[in-house]
């Protein structure tokens, strides 16, 4: 299986969740190719992955579709957390680049400084920023790695930090870690990052709506197609 960890670091604007996509499509294409190269058992398991791979890649509209029941409880969440003046937003593996695209979201639109780290470096740094002030949003998909992540919000929340969590659809164990818990459809590891980075941008949005930002015009905000 090809393993696109490092292509996914992809910042997720604009056209990013369609190539992400594309890139796993990609993948998976490649590997029903070497179907007929298939020998031993862990071989057909990879190939039986790839299966599982392609369904999600199908049912993404529905799925993107779905994440939209999320909006009440970001507007929830912006209600509390609007006046913040630092976030941290943390994620393992593929969900590494979705911490970074929705701290670069929140300080582009929201106005609010925030930082996007790896989960497992959390001990680094960051973890002595942490206080009942500074909201930490985590990507905690129930996936090969989720273990280490729950460990990571403990930790928080034993340094009396606050907690929002962006997880599975049916995963009610972090209901009582995190103040608030946002559900999106379950899909398998490689294409998560398509739908973890709606909810987080979602935040951002409606945190620069409540401060009353432009968010159709940040202040400062010049593109490279614009100015050399």
């Amino acid at each position: 299986m090809v393993r696109l960890r490092c292509l996914c670091i992809f910042l997720f604007t604009r056209l990013g969740s369609s190539l992400n996509a594309e890139f796993v499509t990609f993948s998976i294409l490649f590997g029903n190719s070497q179907a007929e190269r298939i020998q031993d058992r862990r071989d057909r398991q990879g190939f039986v992955h790839f299966l599982v791979c392609s369904r999600c890649i199908l049912f993404l509209p529905s799925s993107l579709c779905s994440c939209a029941a999320c909006v009440e409880t970001c507007t929830c969440c912006v209600q509390v957390y609007r006046f913040a003046h630092h976030c941290l937003f943390l994620g393992r593996g593929y969900n590494y680049p979705v911490a970074l695209e929705g701290a670069l979201k929140m300080k582009e639109i929201s106005y609010i400084h925030a930082e996007g780290y790896p989960a497992a470096e959390m001990k680094h740094g960051p973890i002595a920023l942490i206080d009942h002030l500074m909201p930490v949003i985590f990507v905690a998909m129930k996936d090969s790695i989720y273990d280490k992540v729950k460990s990571n919000i403990q930790e928080v929340r034993a340094r009396k930090g606050t907690v929002i969590a962006i997880t599975d659809e049916g995963n009610d164990e972090l209901d009582g870690l995190c103040e608030y818990v946002i559900h999106i459809p379950k899909v398998c590891e490689e294409v998560s990052p398509i739908l973890t980075v709606v909810p987080l941008q979602l935040l951002s949005y409606h945190i620069a709506i409540m401060r009353g930002c432009d968010v159709d015009m940040p202040r400062n905000l010049a593109k490279s197609v614009t100015t050399e």
